[in-house]
Order: C-alpha cells, then structure tokens, then sequence
C-alpha cells in the first residue's frame, strides 16, 4: 500500500459503560481513561504536549481544555475541542494528526467521557433554532428524527421490521464475546426485537442505544515515531467528513446521508475501496444508521441496506466482520465516549489483541461517527502495523 500515513494511534483505553455511575465525576472519569491511555502508550503524562477535548465536559461548561489540563496536571502547547456529537472521536483522530503534522505538537491525548446518574442530569438552556422551527410541530428529540429516517427508508426501498431487526441481534451476537458489553450474557432473538416496546414507530426499544456513562480516550503521534512505543501502531491513512445540517427539517437527503462523500474521501485518501476492508467498527446509535452506513459506504447498492444487514454476518470470522464488540446497541453508549469506542475497537482488532472475537489477519478497518441526525459525520481508513 502506498498511501500516505498520516499519524498513528499509539496509545487506547476506555472505561467501559455502564447504565449508571454513582458517585463519580466527570473529570474523575476522564482523568481514569487518560491514565490507562497514557499508561497503554508507554508514555508519561510529561510527554502529552496536545489535547483534544468535548465540549462542556460535566461540571466544566467553558474553558473546558483549560481546566481538564489543569486537573491532569499537563500544559500543552495545543488544545482543542471537538464538537460533532457521536463523530467527535473520529474527528479528533485527524485533527490531532493535523495538529502535529503541522508542527504545533508531537504527542496528543484524544479524551471523551461522562458519567450517567438519572437523578442529576445536567441541564442547560436550550436556544438551539430547533426550538423555532421543528418542536412547535412535534419534532423533538433523536427517537423522533431517526424514526423519520427509517420510515422514510421502507417507503422508498421496501425495508422491513423484520431486516432491521437483525442488526441489534446481530451486535448483541457479538458482544457475547465482549465481558465489558453491558448487555453480554444476554443474547437475544428477532422475535425478542420485534415483541419489544414500540419508542418511535417503526424503530421498538432494542433497536436504540441504552444511554450509559463511561469513557474513552487515544494517543496520537507521528506515523515517523509510531515504531517507538511497546504496541504495533495503528496508522491513519484515510479520513473524511461532511456537516450538512441540524435540524431533520433541513437534511438534504433522508436516505443518503453525508458519510457518502465523507467515506469516499476516505477511501480516495487511503488509495482503497469497500472490497479492500478487513472488517468495519461503525456508528450504530440505531439500527437504521448501520443499515444507511451499508449503502453509503459501497458494500451494497442505495435501497439495499435492509437486504444487507439481515443477510450479512457480523461475526469476527466473516468476510467482513461489523462491530465486533457489540457496537453500542450491544455495548451501551456511553454519550460522546460511544462513538470513540468504535475507534478502541478497531485499534485492539488492528493490534491482533482483541481476544476470542479477533478478525483473522486484520490490516484494514473502516471507522465512522455520526453527529446529531445524520448530519455531522467522519470517516477514517485506519491500518495496522504491515499496511
């Protein structure tokens, strides 16, 4: 392969998700994953000189890189915050490598996390234009919108219930595999899918991620030092990304989404194509995404996405594996963090160091996130350590 790499990922951690995390504060908990990150690089804190953030981390609503530097004891000669919803981590990926490609740093931390505790959600005032043109008339919330996105899916191509389903089974299959999933030693069935609680029509209570604390948290450096440290790097060679939106009420397009173009120049970037992939890590906050995400990355025709996921396998020992932790539908989406952990994923696959659920000879991955409703989204082509 002779595309260029553009950084490497050298270091990963999360703590994984749980449906609740009493007692513990945000920055606790991202201070925990940025421990294990570090630790995991071979690295000490004194070596981070970037960092790379979400917005309004927990109890920080402003100057949030500031005050989680300060409480990570580190004063770095670059900061940033990412804010694309469940692209975030991706986003971060190729930020931080452009960061130190560009010569602004040598070594960044990549940190998502939150902690969950129904009782005390932090609230803030909404004035998002939303509020004026799309809740006066029923339209609030994500259920809603990617429900739209579904209905709108099966009058156009046919999907049915049925194709749907097998997503959430699919990724509950592999998490079995995953002690970490929230929802390992708990398969589940079609049937069990389908006699679930209806939350949005066509879209029932197991096709939607279960809202969870946790964190995650990446190492970047130069593709030039990767050989340096104790893991076979992981090496970005493709990235992509698209924002086209908010509101659903503006989408360009409810049945392609903005990953088309943004994995095309990914896999432009990477010199690849969909035949060339080893395995893919996925944004899955509803079913219907990994179905969309199907069609717009090649590996099947516009319409065919439904036809797609209910045949496909998503096992490690398929001809492309999908999620193989589970996703977030099996593992639980811990916020921001969620999206981020399909980036951990494919660095332990691209490690050979995913255990029982390891894809034979994983060199290739495909990476997305997705952003508020379909409307923020980045692609990343990552490789292992012989690509």
């Amino acid at each position: 392969m002779s595309a260029r790499k553009l950084g490497a990922i050298i270091g990963a951690a999360e703590v994984p998700a749980r449906r609740t995390t009493p007692g513990v504060s945000t920055l606790e908990i991202i201070a925990q994953v940025c421990r294990a990150a570090v630790a995991d690089a071979g690295l000490t804190p004194s070596a981070i000189d970037g960092v790379i953030c979400g917005p309004q981390v927990g109890e920080t609503p402003q100057h949030v890189p500031a005050t989680l530097a300060e409480y990570l004891g580190l004063q770095p000669r670059f900061a940033d915050v990412v804010d694309l919803g469940g692209a975030a981590g991706a986003g971060m990926v190729w930020r931080a490598a452009a960061a130190i490609n560009a010569g602004m740093c040598e070594t960044v931390l990549c940190v998502l996390g939150n902690t969950r505790e129904p009782d005390r959600v932090p609230r803030s005032p909404n004035r998002n234009p939303i509020r004026e043109f799309d809740v006066p008339y029923g339209a609030s919330g994500a259920n809603q919108a990617y429900a739209m996105i579904a209905q709108k899916h099966m009058a156009e191509f046919g999907t049915t219930p049925v194709q749907l389903a097998n997503v959430a089974v699919k990724e509950r299959a592999n998490a079995q595999l995953n002690p970490d999933a929230v929802f390992y030693g708990k398969p589940l069935t079609v049937d069990d899918v389908l006699s679930s609680p209806m939350v949005m029509s066509p879209l029932r209570l197991f096709e939607m991620v279960m809202p969870c604390g946790g964190a995650t948290a990446l190492v970047v450096t130069s593709a030039e030092r990767a050989a340096d440290y104790p893991h076979p790097p992981v090496y970005l060679l493709g990235a992509g990304e698209r924002v086209t939106h908010r509101a659903l009420s503006q989408a360009p397009n409810l049945t392609t989404s903005p990953l088309a173009p943004a994995i095309a120049d990914a896999y432009r970037m990477a010199q690849v194509g969909p035949s060339d992939l080893d395995f893919l890590s996925i944004y899955d906050c509803y079913s219907i995404v990994v179905a969309i995400t199907a069609e717009d990355a090649g590996l099947c025709a516009k319409g065919e996405g439904g036809q797609w996921v209910a045949e496909h396998d998503f096992s490690a020992t398929s001809s492309l594996p999908v999620n193989t932790n589970g996703g977030q539908l099996a593992c639980g989406q811990a916020d921001l963090a969620g999206g981020m952990t399909h980036i951990v994923e494919a660095v332990r696959q691209l490690r050979h160091a995913a255990g029982p659920r390891q894809v034979a000879d994983a060199e290739l991955a495909l990476v997305t996130g997705n952003g508020a409703t379909m409307s923020e989204e980045v692609a990343l082509v990552l490789g292992g350590a012989n690509t």
